[in-house]
């Protein structure tokens, strides 16, 4: 495992080029978050005109002039300090020395007593320093940043982080830093195992998150809702590259009083799409609660992998068998994972990690695993003969063939007769057939149904006669040298009718025929 957080050990290792750190540092509410979010083009960080919503260091990669780098949101510093107050200080001053670039940023209208403590703090990192001055969102308040010269720093840009100017300015600036030349086009990027770790509060998944990545990027405390924003981490095991994201803990919505654990909570439902795999963290002392089994339905119907881990199994009893009765209990209460591995780790003493790691490298293999489509329809024929579909109003229903279309999350379409009403206890026998027989035995699966459209070539009709303009012609037959008018009453395509008349006019003839000989 890595020893940072910051750079990401599949591009420096193989490669002699470091990706820089670009960490933006700042007093509380100064915009740090709200500029961080613009650079990188989402909402990554958590914005509220609450002073101190930011704790962790939040790190994501940002294309500069399409080099990646890593720009770093930090926590602000405050003078007068309470709660987490040193924690989050300690580490927005430590990511200084680890940055290759720093963005400090001040507000064009105040100069605070925190502003001169970090002014003092980045005096020995002047050299890698630009000033940026926030909120010149007028063209009155231009002359302002000629002011902020006299702090000593080489660089200084004024811009406004809320409405995107003066952003070109500091890019370009950034750029000459770091001695980079845009380019036109990014550099491809490693595959990379996301990584996501869910839960209720006070579960571990904090601890978990700074014990993979081998350094404490999240804020640990006994205190609930400690874990704010996602923080991201990256490490490496047995020659695979990993992202894990640590997301705050998912109370229920009638607890959820503050705006800021709400957008939190948000945040962290928002995270599971970008993950492949999510472990749910459960606490092996209270077990499988209500909210666990929401947070799974979540995962689930998104096709993403899940894992459950049961954390804190250092604080069981020691009786032989509690272990494995915890997981009988949840197999029981919770039969929609029956697919879900269950692991069982401390991540306090580091114990069984290997573990989940196999756990999870297995379950994200499964997930971009690819059947063909030969091999599918062997298998559906089988499984067919095996157990034929219900029979419905209209006859049997049928399948007649299958093809997986998506990876990550699985889905696969089969084709059937019919859709109406088609028997969903099939469908579920169709997916327990594929995770026995085609190897998806740890992942969600998904299985569409789409109706079969004959051959319209078979059963359209030949082309139509040409119409004629005007009266149709009168039918006439000619028996015996004689002229004579279709009968009144035959229908068209009435055998019987027929044959009738052609007896009467052939008796009529006959008479007819006699009586000149006569």
């Amino acid at each position: 495992m890595t020893d940072s957080i910051i750079s990401p050990p599949s591009d420096t290792q193989d490669s002699p080029a470091k990706i820089p750190v670009i960490s933006i540092v700042g007093r509380p509410n100064v915009g740090k978050s709200t500029l961080f979010n613009r650079l990188i083009g989402k909402r990554r960080a958590i914005t509220d005109p609450t002073p101190g919503v930011t704790r962790d260091l939040i790190p994501e990669r940002w294309y500069l002039g399409n080099h990646p780098v890593t720009l770093v949101d930090s926590g602000g510093v405050k003078v007068e300090r309470e709660g987490f107050d040193d924690l989050v200080a300690n580490k927005s001053l430590g990511l200084l020395s680890q940055s290759d670039a720093i963005i400090f940023m001040m507000e064009c209208t105040a100069v605070t007593a925190e502003d001169e403590e970090l002014l003092k703090a980045l005096r020995p990192y002047s050299e890698k320093v630009l000033l940026v001055v926030n909120k010149v969102d007028d063209p009155k308040r231009d002359d302002l940043v000629w002011e902020y010269y006299q702090y000593g720093f080489q660089r200084v840009v004024g811009i406004s982080a809320a409405h995107g100017l003066g952003i070109e300015d500091l890019e370009d600036t950034l750029l000459g830093m770091l001695e980079m030349v845009s380019l036109d086009e990014a550099p491809e990027e490693t595959e990379r195992v996301k990584l996501a770790i869910m839960g209720k509060p006070n579960t571990g998944k904090s601890t978990l998150t700074n014990l993979l990545v081998g350094s404490d990027v999240s804020i640990v405390s006994d205190i609930a809702g400690t874990t704010r924003d996602v923080v991201m981490g990256t490490f490496s095991y047995k020659g695979s590259d990993f992202t894990v994201l640590d997301t705050a803990g998912i109370r229920r919505k009638s607890k959820v009083e503050e705006d800021v654990e709400y957008y939190s909570v948000n945040r962290a439902i928002k995270t599971i799409d970008e993950a492949d795999v999510v472990l749910l963290m459960v606490d092996a002392i209270e077990g499988l609660s209500d909210q666990d089994k929401k947070i799974a339905n979540l995962i689930v119907r998104r096709g993403k992998g899940i894992i459950l881990v049961l954390n804190k199994i250092d604080l069981l009893t020691g009786i032989g068998n509690e272990l494995q009765a915890i997981k009988d209990r949840i197999r029981f209460l919770f039969p929609i994972l029956g697919f879900a591995p269950i692991t069982s780790i401390s991540a306090l003493k580091g114990q069984d990690i290997g573990k989940l790691l196999d756990t999870v490298w297995g379950v994200w293999k499964q997930l971009n695993k690819r059947i063909d489509t030969s091999q599918l329809n062997e298998a559906i024929k089988e499984w067919g003969e095996a157990y034929q579909p219900p029979r419905g109003s209209m006859g049997h229903y049928k399948v007649y063939y299958g093809t997986q279309f998506s990876a990550n999350p699985v889905k696969f379409l089969m084709f059937v007769n019919r859709i109406k009403d088609f028997p969903q206890i099939y469908v579920q026998y169709l997916k327990n057939c594929i995770r026995r027989d085609l190897g998806f035995t740890q992942i969600p699966i998904e299985v569409d149904l789409r109706e079969r459209k004959r051959n319209p070539s078979l059963h359209e009709r030949g082309p139509k006669k040409p119409v004629v303009d005007g009266p149709k012609p009168e039918v006439k037959r000619n028996i015996g040298g004689r002229a004579f008018a279709k009968p009144k009453g035959t229908k068209p395509g009435n055998v019987a009718s027929v044959d009738k008349s052609r007896k009467r006019i052939e008796k009529q003839a006959k008479r007819t025929t006699g009586k000149k000989r006569g």
